[in-house]
């Protein structure tokens, strides 16, 4: 039986942070009290434009927690020189849109193969673990695979989205391909996460399967610890991930 882990990514504290221009709240902060309630990892996000994760609270995160750190970066060289220097013990390449308000969908592995298996290349040489951001397509997982990552994350949001509209026939759709893709990435020796719009109820349902190993986790997280205080979310979600 696979024990699965739960990944904190604290973006939105930053988010917070940012929209006044002050020092607080400060992601470090957070990073450390997620980690002492039970967090397996923490992740953060530096995107180009850096809306929320700064390269300060990288090195100073990367400096103070004892867990592992899940770097999520887009595959530009830029990035990849920002992860060796930082070393994070995992990376997670995402996709990126200056524009868009939050990630939108997985890589386009087919489209952008040789440049992201030359970045995972690299990443690998400094024994950083890679996971690639992935829509829940075979296709997509078998070139995960061949391009030699470590992990596939699947990227839970449509799922979610139906899940959470009540649309019960096309989250049941949904579902059977993260069931199907999480199998499939399983029996090509790759790990699998999950992430992206997840809740309690989510969470719960998408627990049941069984080669899904963590599960990561942000903007919820950080929203209901406002109501709830976040050592009894991260408690929530351990509990729902035992099932």
């Amino acid at each position: 039986m696979i024990k699965r882990k739960l990944g904190v990514n604290i973006d939105h504290v930053a988010t917070i942070r940012n929209a006044r221009g002050e020092n607080y709240p400060d992601p470090l902060k957070a990073a450390l009290i997620a980690e002492k309630c039970g967090a397996d990892s923490i992740t953060l996000h530096l995107r180009e434009d850096r809306r929320h994760i700064r390269d300060t609270d990288l090195i100073n995160i990367r400096k103070k927690i004892k867990i592992p750190l899940n770097l999520e970066m887009a595959p530009t060289n830029k990035m990849l020189k920002i992860a060796i220097k930082n070393k994070p013990d995992y990376v997670c390449i995402v996709p990126e849109k200056r524009k868009e308000v939050t990630t939108e969908g997985g890589l386009n592995l087919k489209k952008n193969k040789k440049k992201i298996k030359n970045i995972i290349a690299k990443l690998k040489s400094k024994n950083i673990r890679v996971s690639l951001f992935i829509n829940p397509e075979l296709s997509e997982v078998k070139l995960a695979c061949e391009i030699r990552a470590d992990c596939v994350e699947l990227h839970t949001g449509i799922f979610c989205k139906y899940i959470n509209k009540h649309e019960n026939k096309l989250a049941k759709s949904a579902y059977a391909k993260l069931l199907t893709t999480s199998n499939f990435a399983k029996s090509l020796g790759l790990d699998v996460h999950a992430g992206h719009g997840l809740n309690y109820h989510s969470t719960l349902i998408l627990s049941k399967i069984k080669n899904i190993s963590e599960f990561n986790i942000g903007h919820f997280i950080i929203s209901d610890s406002l109501f709830l205080g976040i050592k009894n979310v991260i408690k929530k979600f351990k509990n729902i991930i035992k099932n």
